[in-house]
């Protein structure tokens, strides 16, 4: 077997990880949730509307600080949002399992052996740490 077909075959592993499954469910869920649609739309329209005010010369100082709380809220909302929520955690799972194959592949491009070699949760960030490996 060829790495891309390697390749191909842990591409199917991932979509039938119980944790891919529960994003691709979360993505879908999140695109008909017609409430978080329009705040995402709202949101959307905001942002632009700041950019323009702020692309402008001479900015209405008052008028930005008031779209920036509107931006801060609308992304509130959104971000509370039940389909949101999901969909971030349903994410952060796949992307953990994403970093790991990474590891994993960086380690044994590095010659580490691909049966033995280890994924470090270190986040090189020692106040987040319970102890050394």
């Amino acid at each position: 077997m060829d790495v891309i077909s390697a390749a191909r075959q842990l591409g199917e592993a991932l979509q039938a990880d119980p944790a891919y499954v529960r994003f691709a469910k979360a993505m879908i869920d999140s695109e008909k949730d017609t409430d978080l649609q329009d705040k995402i739309g709202k949101f959307n329209i905001a942002r632009m509307n700041l950019d323009n005010e702020l692309s402008k010369d001479e900015k209405d100082e008052v008028k930005v600080k008031m779209m920036n709380e509107e931006l801060r809220a609308l992304y509130n909302d959104i971000m509370a949002n039940a389909s949101m929520v999901e969909f971030n955690e349903a994410r952060a799972a796949v992307d953990k399992i994403l970093a790991d194959v990474n590891t994993i592949i960086s380690m044994c491009a590095q010659g580490a052996d691909p049966k033995t070699c280890e994924i470090s949760n270190c986040t090189h960030d020692c106040s987040t740490c319970g102890g050394c490996h």
